[in-house]
This record gives C-alpha cells, structure tokens and sequence, in this order.
C-alpha cells in the first residue's frame, strides 16, 4: 500500500483526525517508524482502547514500522486528559502485572521480532527509572514553558477541579519518550486518539528545541457511541474488555450484535480489515433489508474471530440460537458453565434439593413442588399437555421422570415454556 493510499484509507475508515505537517513526506522513507502508548491502567485492553491496536496493525501493513509502549513510568503518573479528578495511583506489582497483561494481547495482533518491520515493544520506566528529579528539571523541563503546558486542554479542563503537580507534569514525561524514541530508534511519529493532540505535541515541541529537527503526528476521532458517550462501556458501565475471562466472548459478540445501525457501520470501518468494496458491499445491502442487521452479524463475526476465534464465534452463535429457541440439547451440553450462565442472567432462577433429582422426580412435582416454578398442578399439567414445556431444549410429556441424567454440568436444568420464556434452576 502507498503511504498516500493509508492516509486516504485511514480517512475513509474514520481514523484519521489531524496530522502535523510533513508527516505524509516522513512516512514514504524507507525506515519510517510510529509509535502508539498505553497506559497498564488495567491487565487487559478493551474494546474502546482496540482501534490503537488496530492503528499499530495498519502501520504494518503499510510498511511503516510500529513500536507499542507500555507505560510503565507515565503509569506510575496518570494522565490528567480526559478525566474530571485524579486517579488513583497503582503499585510496582500491580503496574508490572497490567504491563504483562498487556503485552500478551498486542502479542496476538502485531508481528514482534528482529526484522527492520518487526514490531518493537518497549517499556518507558527502562529510561525514566535512573533519571533523577533534578537531572529530569535541568536537562528537559527547561525546554519548555509553564505557559505553553498551561495552554493544553488537557490542563485547561482541571484547573477548577484541582489538577497536582503530578499530573501536570504528564504531558513533559510523554513528550520525552517521543525524544527518545526519536534518539534511540529513530521514530518521528506519535500515533493516537484526538484526546492525545496536547500530549503529542508537546514531544513534537521537544525535538524541534532540543534537537532542532522535526517530529510528526496523526491522531484519530475517539470511538464514542451515538450519543457521544465514550464506547467500550454497557449501559451498566461495564467495560467489554479483549481478556476472556473479563469479558466472555459470547458477551462481546452480543456487545456488538446489538449495536446501531449508525454504531455498527462506524465501527466496521474502523475495526474491520476487509477492503473498502466489501465494507460498502455491506453497508448498501443493509439499507435494502435493514431488519437482516448485515452491519451489525458482519461487525461481530469479524471481530470475535480477531479478539477469540472463529471456535469462539461459534460457541457465541451456538449460544445465541439457544436463547432464541432454535439450538439443540447437543449445543446446549456443548457450552461451559460460564457461557450458561452468562446466556440466562436475566431469566427466573429457581433452586432445588439434589436429593430430589438424585431419587427422581415426576415432571409434575418437578415444575409445582420442587421448582415452584408453576404455582400449582393443573396448571403444570396443562401446559405440558399443550407440548409447551421444554426440558433442555427437548420437548417432554407427562411421562417424563427428572433424574440426574437431566443435570447440565452436574448443576443446572434449563426449563423452557414456550418459545421465549426460559426458567434457570440450579442444583443444590
């Protein structure tokens, strides 16, 4: 790909916000570099933190090579952009595990090693660790004003609710590691989201005093919702995070499965990785027949296989047909405990003795006396008798006998009345 052609697909996709002059002219030599942050805030990345990757991804594919740094010092810090009040600060062992965290999950999408494309993967407390207070303030904080930092949005938007001196000195620690990546590796590009722009440039501000030469930025639109809120989040605030075990993957892919129209297209051009032709393929068949969602099933399938795998999807869409009372007993026995219970969080939940199952029980006493989950006998019996009653997704007769054999993961029956109502009842 031409580099004129990632600055035209980066505007297209929705990735492309500003960009200091020259940066075009930077990236078509032959060992152009860029680098993206990220601050180990947590042990995993999320979805609104996912188009960071996506930018070190599409830098190597355009021939640009990419460096991701892990802030293992502006971590010990906190960036004040964006936030409303102060974070709190983490310790050395819990900022070494979010770094490791980290790593693993850029480790799936980039391409480490030795070659002059390989990925870098770099850590700024390695630098910042044996700089002293006064060594930092006479050899770099000289170089730039307090008016200049003063001018920052970053700044500007904490000053009446109170921002410290620690946070305020952010953007000089962030602007350093651009010097020296610039000394070190030769990178003259800082990647990242529009929030980012005062940081950014405060490093482009540093080469240009410190070194006289000239350093080079893009950033990207935030990935917000709709409404302008900020995305990654459930209406609960949740973050949908790439981590498995913090987010299954039948969650994630329901995540996106239910986003807007305006949301899924939005997103697909960011996230995606099929070409322009195909992604407005997609977009022209969704507005003949919008209630198919091709966006939204296009957005998730992709997605769930890039973050899981497409053994991943699978599971998600098996568990998706579940809910929706179109799967089989053998995809219901097919999912973990997690995924199970992640599918019927909502539903009614009943208990039962597992001395009852042990012994066996008529379908009847099941549903009235062991479950509750009919208030009485005729009324039990005459659903079953109507054919309305499921037990594990099979339909069952008056005939039935519940017993252990019926017991999913040794724990859980699943009782479905009908086609949408579903009872969830554990096995004490």
């Amino acid at each position: 790909m031409q580099i004129s052609e990632f600055i035209e697909d980066l505007k297209w996709r929705g990735l492309f916000q500003d960009m200091v002059a020259g940066t075009e002219e930077y990236l078509n030599s032959e060992n152009a570099s860029g680098y993206i942050g990220f601050d180990p805030t947590a042990d995993s990345l999320h979805l609104g933190s996912f188009q960071q990757i996506i930018l070190l991804k599409r830098m190597q594919l355009a021939g640009i090579r990419p460096i991701a740094l892990m802030g293992g010092a502006t971590g010990r810090v906190g960036d004040p952009t964006g936030k409303t009040e102060e974070r709190q600060l983490l310790d050395n062992e819990s900022l070494q595990k979010n770094i490791d965290g980290i790593k693993k999950q850029l480790s799936k999408f980039i391409q480490f090693g030795n070659g002059p494309k390989d990925a870098l993967l770099v850590d700024n407390y390695d630098w910042f660790k044996d700089w002293t207070f006064l060594d930092f303030i006479r050899e770099v904080g000289k170089h730039i004003t307090v008016g200049y930092m003063m001018s920052k949005d970053s700044v500007q938007n904490r000053l009446e609710t109170g921002l410290s001196f620690t946070e305020f000195t952010y953007q000089l620690i962030q602007g350093y590691d651009f010097l020296h990546l610039f000394d070190t590796y030769k990178c003259k590009l800082q990647m990242g989201g529009s929030d980012q722009w005062g940081n950014i440039t405060t490093g482009v501000e540093l080469i240009r005093r410190i070194k006289g030469e000239k350093g080079f930025a893009i950033t990207s639109p935030l990935v917000t919702r709709a409404d302008g809120s900020k995305f990654g989040k459930t209406a609960s605030g949740e973050n949908i995070w790439l981590d498995p075990d913090k987010t299954s993957p039948y969650k994630f892919y329901q995540f996106l499965l239910n986003r807007s129209d305006d949301e899924a297209k939005d997103l697909l051009r960011r996230f995606s990785f099929k070409d322009r032709e195909t992604i407005e393929a997609h977009e022209i068949a969704h507005l003949e027949v919008p209630h198919l969602r091709i966006l939204q099933k296009a957005l998730a399938e992709e997605l769930t296989i890039l973050v899981h795998s497409e053994s991943d999807l699978e599971i998600a869409q098996k568990a998706s047909q579940i809910l929706f009372g179109t799967a089989d007993i053998e995809a219901l026995q097919s999912l973990s405990i997690q995924t199970i219970e992640e599918i019927f969080e909502g539903v009614p939940q009943h208990q039962i003795n597992r001395s009852q199952i042990d012994e066996g029980m008529e379908i009847i006493s099941f549903l009235v006396e062991g479950t509750k989950i009919f208030s009485s006998n005729g009324q039990a019996r005459q659903k079953v008798g109507e054919n309305a009653i499921s037990i594990n997704k099979q339909k069952i007769n008056l005939e039935k006998q519940i017993d252990k054999n019926d017991l999913l993961h040794n724990q859980y029956i699943l009782v479905q009345q009908g086609k949408k109502n579903y009872f969830l009842v554990h096995i004490q």
